[in-house]
């Protein structure tokens, strides 16, 4: 499993944490884990049916070629 560090946590928000933790008789970690878990496993509010239709557009008209100009080459650039 991975760890992670959060910066800057408002304190407000860190004792929330902590009241929150507390009256489900958990540690702050383990309340963090679980609001972010159940939170990631939600699913998304966000209406991406535009892609969808993007995509159908693109294959009626059979494509779309896009005129892309070469890129330059890189170069070093001194600090």
């Amino acid at each position: 499993m991975t760890a992670i560090t959060i910066r800057r946590l408002p304190e407000s928000a860190k004792q929330k944490l902590r009241m929150r933790a507390a009256a489900h008789g958990r540690s702050m970690e383990a309340e963090a884990r679980d609001i972010l878990v159940s939170e990631l496993e939600r699913p998304q509010g966000v209406d991406l049916s535009w892609v969808q239709q993007l995509i159908e557009l693109g294959e009626e008209v059979g494509g779309v070629e896009l005129d892309i100009a070469p890129r330059d080459e890189a170069r070093m650039v001194e600090l």
